[in-house]
This record gives structure tokens, C-alpha cells and sequence, in this order.
């Protein structure tokens, strides 16, 4: 039985070291390569021009460090089509679980998930199927349920805090003001904006407000 390859791509090297080793310890599974930013992922598995690596499973965090997993997994879905992803988060919010599977990520799962829960869906994924952790299935079902599922969600990698205070970045209100409509500290304002720009990879406010407004935020 060929063995299943997998990148690992997480900008945390406790995790992404412990993961590598994991899967490397494990029977059918190759560690075939690893990165820790979009950046380096990105021209590991060959979406920037140059021939990739032979991968057939590539475990990816949402939150890295130079940008989105959510636009990494959409750009290798389209690109590596027989490239499954499996996403593997801290983050188990009904937004973030709908962002990964609709940019195509095949499973995810959250970073608590124990060493069998990662091989099972590793090798399933691999296989084709579909596989979501416990509690993120049913969190997805209910969400589904809910009738939430088509409400596209701008910027899945910020939290809920911050996509709120950039709407109001994007409507023009300077941090005072956000900090008077929100009852928090101009300084807390200032750390949250700051998050924003390094999270979605902006120069400065005025490309926040133009890029939220691409995106339907500031109305």
C-alpha cells in the first residue's frame, strides 16, 4: 500500500513540529514537506509557478502568519484539485467551518483532536471522504439547520470583534469615535486595528478601508 503524503503548514513551530513528528510516526503516512506561512506553502506545493511537491493531503491552520489558510485552501483547490485539505484550527466557529469547506478543505478538525483522531482523518481524507471533528459537526449542523450557511462571511480569519471594528474602520470612523460606539479603550481599539492589518497582510488603514469595502463592510 503506497503511503498517504502529507505537508504540513502551520506558523506555530511547537504545533508544527509536534504534528510532523506525530504523522511521521505513524504507519502509511509520509511527512513529505512543511511551512510555516502562505508565502512558503505556497511555493512548496507549486502554486506560484513552479512544480510542487507530490502531496496527497495538506494540513493546514486558518490563522498564519503572512495570510489566510481560507485563501491558501481555495487557491490549491483550484489549482491541485486531487490535493485534498484537511484544516486543522483552533478556531471552531460556525463562520470559520463554513469559510474552510467553501474554499474546499475536505475535513477539519481542531487542534485539541487526539493523535487517533488525526490519523483516522488523514488516511480518510486521503481516501475522499469528508470528515469534521464531533464538535465541529455539530456545530456545522446546526448551523445549516439554522439556515446561516448562505450568509457569506467577509474575512472568516478575523475574529468577530475585529470584522467589527473594521466595518466601522471602512465606514470612517477614527478609533475615538469606534472606541465610544464599541465602550472600549482607545488602546484596545489600536491593538485590534493593528491585528487586522497584519491578519489580512494591509499597509496601513487606508487599504483596510478600501479592501473592507470590496467586500461589502463600511455600509
Amino acid at each position: 500500500m503506497t503511503a498517504v503524503r502529507v505537508v504540513v503548514v502551520d506558523d506555530h513551530p511547537v504545533f508544527r513540529l509536534g504534528m510532523v513528528a506525530l504523522l511521521g510516526s505513524l504507519a502509511g503516512i509520509d511527512v513529505v514537506g512543511e511551512a510555516a506561512s502562505v508565502a512558503a506553502a505556497r511555493a512548496l506545493l507549486g502554486l506560484d509557478g513552479d512544480r510542487g511537491v507530490d502531496v496527497d493531503v495538506v494540513l493546514a491552520d486558518l490563522d498564519l502568519g503572512d495570510g489566510s489558510g481560507v485563501d491558501l485552501t481555495r487557491d490549491l483547490s483550484r489549482s491541485r484539485p486531487d490535493v485534498r485539505v484537511l484544516v486543522v484550527s483552533m478556531h471552531e466557529t460556525d463562520d470559520a467551518v463554513v469559510a474552510a469547506v467553501r474554499a474546499g478543505a475536505r475535513g477539519y478538525l481542531v487542534k485539541s483532536a487526539s493523535p487517533e483522531e488525526v490519523e483516522r482523518a488523514v488516511l480518510a481524507v486521503a481516501g475522499g471522504a469528508m470528515i469534521l471533528s464531533p464538535t465541529v459537526a455539530e456545530r456545522a449542523m446546526a448551523y445549516v439547520v439554522g439556515g446561516r450557511a448562505s450568509a457569506r462571511v467577509p474575512f472568516p480569519q478575523l475574529t468577530d470583534r475585529e470584522r467589527e471594528v473594521l466595518d466601522l474602520v471602512a465606514a470612517g470612523l477614527d478609533n475615538t469615535a469606534i472606541s465610544r460606539r464599541l465602550a472600549l479603550s482607545p488602546k484596545t481599539v489600536r491593538n485590534v486595528v493593528a491585528n487586522v492589518l497584519t491578519k489580512l497582510a494591509l499597509r496601513d488603514r487606508s487599504a483596510a478601508i478600501v479592501r473592507a469595502r470590496e467586500e461589502g463592510l463600511g455600509g
